[in-house]
């Protein structure tokens, strides 16, 4: 699952045992060779999705980490491209791969931005919020998008019962539970708490109207379903 170049087992129980902000400094450095960054196919997948409904103007990457998501972005977007995430570690490294872009140091359940974006994208951040937190933050990236601004990110399918991933997945939060029952700070991450449900309703409750869209180039369940879909909510 990791690159040579990626952390080690000893690196990775420290940044687990820290802070999610702290861990991702950590990591930082070594993130991009992780099964943890989202792959190039997910983001070549999701721009594809989105091109009919553009082009947009300004496009905002929510939770960036180290940047990956402005390949995604930027053959979107027509005008500036902002990326904003807590973690100074990551920010460092995605103003390094792309200084043309503007990395910006914030919670993203308090962003500082009002009606300035046009496209906002996400990847692989929800898992970082409680549910109790998803509708503050849904309301933050409303009133950052503009009138008739989206917000767009990918959502895997439930992994069927019989799948060696639907029970490592599962091990993994009840291992993450454990640890942040009996240990300090917490270390927020979770795989399982995002169903697409639960996020349409919020989206919903937070203004937006939400439609989804099938990523057919990241495959189909056995039953035909896709494996992923695109979640598009937009600012009326």
């Amino acid at each position: 699952m990791f690159s040579p170049q990626g952390p080690s087992l000893r690196e990775l129980v420290v940044q687990a045992l820290s802070s999610v902000e702290r861990g991702y400094d950590l990591l930082a450095p070594k993130f991009d060779h992780t099964p943890f960054r989202t792959p190039d196919n997910v983001l070549g997948a999701t721009a594809d999705a989105l091109r009919p409904f553009g082009p947009f103007g300004e496009g905002l990457d929510v939770c960036c980490g180290t940047g990956a998501g402005v390949r995604a972005l930027r053959p979107l977007c027509q005008g500036r491209l902002t990326g904003v995430d807590f973690s100074t570690g990551m920010l460092a490294q995605a103003r390094q791969a792309h200084p043309d872009v503007e990395w910006v140091r914030a919670e993203v359940r308090a962003l500082p931005f009002v009606e300035t974006f046009d496209l906002a994208v996400s990847f692989g951040a929800l898992g970082h919020f409680l549910p109790t937190e998803r509708p503050l933050l849904f309301s933050k990236v409303y009133r950052a998008l503009r009138p008739g601004g989206m917000f767009a990110f990918p959502i895997a399918a439930p992994l069927p019962l019989t799948s060696v991933s639907y029970w490592t997945l599962l091990g993994f939060d009840i291992v993450m539970r454990v640890r942040n029952a009996v240990w300090r700070p917490p270390f927020i991450m979770y795989y399982r708490t995002c169903p697409l449900q639960a996020v349409r309703r919020d989206l919903t409750e937070a203004g937006f109207t939400v439609t989804t869209a099938p990523l057919a180039a990241l495959g189909r369940r056995e039953d035909g379903s896709p494996r992923y879909r695109l979640v598009l909510a937009r600012r009326p």
